[in-house]
This record gives structure tokens, sequence and C-alpha cells, in this order.
């Protein structure tokens, strides 16, 4: 993208990959409305009506959107000898926090810019799950992934003639705090061995992955899924 100011909305801000891309997108040319509670607008995904309003809100403050960045997530085990009831609630927040929300908040900006007649940007962070799967306790983790990479598929090749872009990024294990609690309990340093680089992704490298989608890669890319994860998952 070139000439002018770029207005984004990024989810899941607060932590991790999501301040990181914050960071990285601090530059003058760009605006940047974030969604956490302690570094943007507070929106809380659990709740159905929370994407529209994080959407409404940073339309306000921003005036345009350019680019959305799903980023929002979270990674919360759900053994299959759980209560039926349980696993199920537990299935259905996953989906939405994950899945659903980054749908809703795509679904406005397409729209947003078809009303607007310019193009526009969709950058999905999803994960190597979508690929190689997770942990047993993390089926609707790794379903959920894999639903935002269709997704992406999708959007780019439904609405490339109009100017929308849509891209999707598949980190492996990142140093966050989700990848700590997960890494510990596979066993750290076991686990890193299934990693031929020999460590974890950091979140900025992510994040230097979401800013140049973002920004600068060429539209010709639209539709591609990029993976960061150390060569452990190879496709």
């Amino acid at each position: 993208m070139a000439g002018g100011m770029i207005h984004i909305l990024a989810t899941g801000t607060s932590r991790g990959i999501g301040a990181a891309i914050i960071d990285a997108l601090d530059r003058p040319d760009v605006r940047i409305a974030g969604q956490g509670t302690s570094s943007g607008i507070p929106a809380d995904f659990a709740d159905p009506a929370a994407p529209g309003q994080l959407w409404d809100a940073a339309l306000a403050k921003l005036g345009a959107i350019d680019v959305l960045i799903n980023n929002a997530g979270v990674f919360e085990a759900n053994p299959i000898d759980r209560e039926d009831i349980e696993w199920s609630a537990a299935w259905e927040r996953t989906m939405r926090i994950n899945l659903t929300a980054a749908a809703e908040l795509s679904r406005r900006a397409v729209r947003h810019w078809q009303a607007r007649g310019t193009g526009g940007r969709i950058v999905n962070i999803a994960s190597r799950a979508a690929h190689r799967g997770d942990s047993p306790a993390h089926w609707h983790y790794a379903a959920a992934k894999a639903g935002m990479v269709a997704m992406t598929k999708t959007i780019a090749r439904g609405y490339a003639a109009e100017g929308i872009l849509a891209f999707a990024i598949c980190p492996g294990f990142t140093m966050t705090g989700m990848a700590d609690e997960y890494l510990a309990s596979r066993g750290g340093e076991k686990l890193l061995a299934d990693i031929p680089l020999g460590r974890v992704a950091m979140p900025e490298e992510v994040a230097e992955m979401a800013r140049w989608l973002a920004l600068e890669a060429p539209a010709s890319m639209t539709g591609a899924v990029l993976d960061v994860n150390g060569a452990s998952y190879v496709r």
C-alpha cells in the first residue's frame, strides 16, 4: 500500500503477538486502533455483540479502516473426558473467540470497502495447528485455526477483483504467555526437539510478517498462507 495515511484495526493487542504487531506498525503514516483491555478498545469476544461494537468504535476513532488484522484468540485445554455440557461449552467459546469474531469483523471490513469503492487488506493470524493439528485437548483450537485459513482463501478468491486482499500467517510455537504454558505442559525441551531451528518463534518475527502483509505485500500474493514455525511443519 502506498500514499496517504493507513488506518488499521488489530485485535488481541494487549500482549504477545498483538502487542508486537502494534510496535511493528508504529510509523508516521499508520494510525492503528487496537483491541484489548490494556492497549486499546475493550472488547470481550466471548460476547457475540463485541465484534460489532469494536468495529463501530474503531471506525469512529479512525474515520476509515484500510487493514484488518485478526489476531485475538484463546488457547484453553478441553479434554475429551469432561462432562458433555462443559466440553461443548468450551468448544463454542473457542470457536466464537478464535473464528466467529474474526469472521464477523472480516464481513464488516469487506462491506466497508465495497461501500467505499476502495480495496483493503485482511491479515489473519492462524496457526500451524491448522495444518498439522494440535494436542488431544485442543481439537477446538486446531479446528478454529483451520477455519480461519479456509476463510482467508475464500475471501481472497471472492473479492480480489475489488482490490480486497486476504492473507494468513501460521505461527508454530511463539514465545507468548499461551505458548509458555503449553511448552511447560508438554515437557519443554522435548518439544523443542521437534523444531529444527532449535527455538520457538519470537512475537517480533510474526509481527514483522503481519506488518509486511498489511502494508507491502504485492497484490498477487492474495490468498497466501505463510508459515513461521522453524521448519517444524513444512508443506
